[in-house]
């Protein structure tokens, strides 16, 4: 079973790698009908991926692996674990921006996105990105059993 789980964990973390990587793909090219929807899609999918991956990982701790214990006491884990959260909280704003697109696109239209908010959209997808990293990082030092 925790081979399963270590599987879906890993499975969710690379759709939600995808997924940010075509959301930044698609944010950087000029907004058409077809682009806003796919952007809705995408994050759409990329929140699915990071609530599964969440469950999964909080599965892994509590009930397989090392047991929570271990990880609670780790701080690449709690590093890991807040840098996750952070980004969560973090990718509310493209959310709701791409939400706030559904009237527009309902009535065929191309939203509009002022330059200010699609630079703040922009921005907060590159520090996704950038998180992935770290969090990236972090694992590795977890599975070294290193940062403890």
């Amino acid at each position: 079973m925790s081979t399963l789980f270590a599987f879906l964990h890993h499975l969710a973390a690379f759709t939600l790698v995808a997924a940010l990587a075509v959301e930044f793909t698609l944010i950087r090219q000029e907004l058409t009908l077809s682009s806003a929807r796919r952007l809705q899609v995408t994050d759409m999918v990329l929140g699915i991926a990071a609530g599964f991956l969440l469950i999964v990982g909080l599965c892994r701790v509590f009930f397989f692996e090392k047991g929570s214990d271990y990880y609670f006491h780790s701080h690449a884990f709690l590093a890991k674990f807040s840098i996750f959260i952070l980004v969560g909280l973090l990718s509310v704003i493209p959310t709701v921006e791409f939400l706030s697109w559904n009237k527009p696109l309902r009535e065929g239209l191309v939203p509009k996105v002022s330059a200010k908010q699609l630079r703040l959209v922009t921005a907060i997808i590159h520090a996704e990105l950038f998180a992935i990293v770290l969090i990236l990082l972090c694992a590795a030092i977890m599975a070294r059993g290193g940062w403890v």
